[in-house]
């Protein structure tokens, strides 16, 4: 019927060209009528000149590639581009080959590749060099055997031809041919083989012996068995060949395991810095002698020093720190060698080469590490070497020089001393994140450490004047409060802290100096008003203005009121020459006031425990100066001399302290106990705590990677079964026996597949979403539910996000009621939860009736590429402070969630929701209380930080979960992507 009335079109139209195509169309119905195009393209290739066939058969391999039908065009590119001596073009023309279709309908050859396969044996034949190898290189891609067999003798043939250049592409093309149809040579190998023992040239020579390698490994073998004193002399392509041989034979030929061994260590030596490195992780592969792991691991070690790329720094790193976990204890003597990386500039290479050595410490190594990290810490407090290292971010790399001998003193007590000397002398000399870190580690050695407290008070009261951050003055003075025990620590700390404050009272100096300043602006702005005082001034400027206060009220300021505010502001904000107490006290850090006043009460405190009768009225002296200074604290704080008032916490904190001052006479035992006791034992508590935490840890990592010597090697089926496992071992077996193992493994991989049509679409799509780190891998089943013949079906892949597809899917036909599976590789760059979307396409039944089916989204989530992780608290807070995108989620609960579940199960659940592994201490969670607050952190495999810190309340047993989570990362994704985790995990509370 269809067949009839595109007879009755054509003949209504009258044309005799659209009567013969419909004629055409009546015998040929599957074909389609050539359009426009076609005849552009046919006419090109019969007429054009080099140039415009070269492009039409770009567009013909280009539409054949996307799934268009250029198979009318194939005798036009036969007749018309094949004979041709452009050499561009016939480089195209094997292009064209390759994509073209070769296959009948019926399955078998078209008579039109019997032309195909004479245009390949003549250009195999051709004396042009470059037409010769470029063949050679297309037979890599063909899988046809009618077409490769009339072709074996004119390849065999080229394995004589006086250029290298076409030998080492025959050798290619016949491994090829071996490869994939072997009956067509089957004498390839005893042919390489002769070809290698005869070849002089090298790329030739490593081609032949990568092909021996796979197809003849013994002949190989035996090569290399003839050539081992020839090694170090080859070609750096022909040194990894060998190395690659031995890789493969290393199982096989276990008895030349001498021989190869050898060999790499020779390779070691090699010019050459990738035969070095494949040479080295040979080595460890064939051999554990700590000789084989010294000699590659030295091989890293110059690799990581000499190579200028700092990404290949950091992958030959890494492979060092993998050797140094396998072989725990070998490595330690390398230590000094591996120190010699910090010379590289880039920071990223230095924090990985710091890791490792921190890992490579011993007792017999410290001292040694522990001074070359003071020659490289000294480097970078000079000024000069400061100037220079400014583009190398010198202040990061002196942290990271800190926190290496903060973390080598912790573990190593008898190098303390040394490193507390030096961070004290140097202490002044830092920078803001450096002296904190030092002042924290100084802190630690003063608890741990007792014999060592005395030095460290004199070295504090000697240096207090030169600091000038806050949080280095409140870690020091913490030290001086603590640990000042004696009489004459107690007096030489408070005539230095007296020092540090100034005159007193405070606001009352202040006062003094403001008036001063005040009175010298007022003598300047006079002498000025009498010089113009002719000029007449604008009614505005004589009037007073109008300010609106914080309480909303309206406020009036004179000119002159407002000069003589400006002149003491700028006398009071003038802190450079001030005392360094009294500086940050103006500079409103309140938080630095109440640790001065605490630390005042301490030493009060303890004065009054020593001090006998005669020293009654130098208690009083200091009990009165202490309050005059927390009273000055406040009262600065309530002046405008500030450019903020005092907080609430911090007033209420001095006031305690006064207070406490007030009572001691009748409360002296109980305020000792708080003031002393209980802040030294809840500092030993959070030490203690840290020391356990890095024990645990290092003895499951021990747990998990030791074997001892004595271990007995267990047979499952023939080890005694105790009366406890012997029910759980027998079903063990009968799950392995049966399979049921294996379908658990299946079921909890369902889990992973993704519906991505419905099941009424005539295609019906389901994909396995498998995350690899860095590569997400879709294996797709594509059903026919259709009874006719789907032509063309493709699949159409798009990302959102840091996704980027690798290789777009091949189209391919199904069969009616046929399936077939389709993988296809996202390659992942960043955190980030990123989208996957698409579309089927295919041509249904009819003549060319294209289709299109909307594909399900795929949803990558970041869960799995974030991993709990630990840094000190500096570091976080650093890190909290640099990071601009915040995200605040608020958390509540049910009050029926909220009875089975208390705080610390609550925050246990957050943090197995995120990911996030928690940094405040388990000391510092203790207890019943009915609030918590702990800080949690997290790192992606792409190095991302995520930091959170987590505000809990429930006041009564019956009462909700209620608070708030703030979230903090370099990258917005990170941030969004984890509150929308914590707001499903709200939901999902568990039970």
């Amino acid at each position: 019927m269809a067949s009839s009335s595109a007879a009755a079109a054509a003949t209504a139209g009258g044309g005799g060209k659209a009567h013969a195509e419909a004629c055409y169309m009546l015998v040929h119905p599957s074909l389609d009528v050539e359009t426009p195009n076609l005849q552009t393209l046919r006419r090109n290739l019969e007429r054009g000149t080099d140039d415009i066939k070269a492009e039409a058969l770009q567009q013909i391999i280009t539409g054949t590639i996307q799934g268009e039908n250029y198979e009318q065009l194939l005798m036009h590119v036969i007749r018309f581009v094949m004979p041709t001596r452009n050499k561009s073009l016939k480089k195209l023309l094997l292009f064209y080959w390759e994509v073209c279709p070769k296959y009948a309908a019926d399955g078998s050859l078209k008579q039109e590749t019997i032309l195909i396969c004479n245009a390949l044996r003549n250009d195999l034949q051709h004396p042009n060099e470059f037409i010769r190898g470029a063949t050679l290189r297309f037979l890599c891609k063909l899988r046809e055997a009618e077409i490769i067999e009339p072709l074996i003798g004119p390849t065999r043939d080229c394995l004589e031809h006086r250029h290298a250049y076409v030998r080492k592409n025959a050798v290619v093309a016949i491994a090829s041919i071996y490869r994939c149809l072997p009956q067509l040579i089957p004498d390839a190998p005893e042919l390489i083989a002769a070809f290698l023992a005869s070849e002089a040239d090298m790329v030739c020579r490593r081609n032949a012996l990568a092909m021996l390698a796979v197809s003849a490994p013994a002949a190989a073998v035996q090569w290399l068995k003839e050539n081992a004193q020839l090694v170090a002399g080859f070609d750096e392509l022909l040194q990894l060949a060998v190395i690659d041989l031995i890789r493969r034979a290393a199982r096989d030929f276990a008895g030349e395991k001498a021989l190869f061994v050898r060999c790499i260590f020779e390779l070691l030596g090699s010019a050459a810095s990738a035969v070095k490195y494949e040479a080295a992780t040979s080595l460890v592969a064939l051999s554990a002698n700590p000789a084989a792991v010294k000699a590659a691991a030295g091989c890293y070690i110059a690799l990581a020093a000499k190579e200028s790329d700092n990404n290949v720094k950091i992958i030959v790193l890494e492979r060092l720190d993998q050797l140094r976990a396998r072989h725990e204890g070998i490595l330690d003597d390398l230590v000094m060698d591996l120190l010699r990386v910090l010379s590289t500039p880039d920071l990223a290479v230095r924090r990985k080469a710091l890791a490792i050595v921190m890992k490579l410490a011993s007792r017999r190594n410290v001292g040694d590490v522990i001074g070359m990290l003071k020659k490289e810490l000294a480097k970078t407090v000079g000024s000069e070497q400061q100037q220079q290292q400014q583009q190398d971010k010198a202040g990061e790399y002196r942290l990271l020089l800190i926190q290496a001998i903060h973390s080598c003193a912790g573990q190593f007590p008898e190098v303390a001393a040394d490193v507390v000397d030096l961070f004290l002398d140097s202490i002044s000399e830092f920078g803001a994140s450096s002296a904190t870190d030092a002042i924290i580690f100084v802190r630690e050695v003063a608890e741990k450490f007792p014999d060592l407290r005395g030095n460290i008070i004199k070295h504090l009261v000697s240096s207090f004047l030169d600091f000038k951050t806050g949080r280095v003055i409140r870690g020091a003075l913490w030290i001086l409060g603590e640990y000042a025990e004696s009489g004459d620590e107690i007096r030489a700390v408070w005539a230095k802290l007296r020092e540090a404050i100034g005159e007193l009272p405070l606001l009352a100096a202040e006062q003094r100096e403001a008036d001063a300043a005040a009175r010298e602006a007022g003598e300047g702005s006079a002498a000025a008003a009498l010089s113009s005082a002719e000029a007449p001034r604008p009614a505005q400027a004589q009037s007073a203005s109008r300010r609106v206060l914080a309480d909303g009220t309206y406020a009036t300021e004179s000119s002159l009121t407002a000069g003589v505010s400006a002149a003491a502001a700028a006398a009071a904000l003038a802190l450079d020459s001030k005392p360094p107490l009294r500086a940050v006290l103006l500079h409103s850090d309140y938080f630095s006031g109440t640790v001065l006043a605490s630390t005042l009460a301490k030493l009060v405190l303890r004065f009054a425990r020593l001090a006998g009768e005669e020293d009654a009225a130098q208690l009083n002296a200091l009990r009165a100066e202490a309050v005059l200074i927390m009273a000055g604290v406040i009262r600065v704080g309530q002046s405008t001399f500030v450019a903020n008032a005092i907080d609430e916490d911090s007033y209420d904190r001095v006031l305690a302290c006064i207070r406490a001052l007030e009572y001691m006479d009748e409360d002296a035992e109980v305020l000792t106990d708080a003031f002393i006791g209980d802040t030294q034992s809840a500092f030993a508590r959070l030490v203690g705590g840290e020391a356990k935490r890095a024990r645990e840890e290092k003895q499951q990592h021990s747990r998990e990677t030791a074997v001892q010597v004595d271990d007995a090697i267990g047979f499952r089926l023939a080890a005694k079964k105790s009366a406890g496992d012997a029910g759980d071992s027998l079903e063990r077996d009968i799950e392995l026996a049966t399979g049921e193992a294996e379908g658990r493994a299946a079921a909890s991989k369902l889990d992973s597949v993704v519906q991505l049509t419905g099941f009424s679409d005539a295609v019906y799509a389901e994909a396995y979403v498998n995350v690899s780190q860095y590569d997400i891998l879709l294996d797709i089943l594509v059903v026919n539910q259709t009874s006719s013949l789907l032509r063309n079906v493709s699949l159409e892949f798009s990302t959102v996000g840091d996704l980027k597809l690798v290789e777009k899917p091949a189209s391919y036909t199904l069969a009616p009621y046929s399936f077939s599976s389709v993988k296809a590789s996202i390659k992942v760059s960043s955190t980030e939860t990123g989208l996957i979307f698409g579309s089927i396409v295919y041509d249904g039944p009819g003549v060319s009736d294209s289709h299109c089916i909307v594909l399900n989204d795929i949803r990558v989530d970041i869960m799995e590429y974030i991993r709990p992780a630990r840094c000190d608290e500096t570091q976080f807070h650093a890190m909290w402070t640099e990071f601009e995108w915040e995200n605040k989620v608020n958390m509540s609960t049910t009050r029926e969630a909220a009875e089975r579940l208390d705080l610390r199960a609550y925050l246990s659940h957050i943090m197995a929701a995120t990911n996030m592994a928690c940094l405040t201490p388990e000391n510092a969670l203790a207890g019943d209380c009915g609030f918590l607050s702990a800080n949690l952190y997290a790192r992606s495999i792409f190095g991302e930080d995520a930091l959170a810190n987590i505000s809990i309340e429930k006041p009564t047993d019956a009462s909700p979960i209620t608070g708030h989570i703030r979230i903090r990362a370099k990258t917005q994704g990170i941030a969004l992507n984890l509150g929308d985790k914590i707001s499903a995990a709200k939901v999902a509370l568990p039970a």
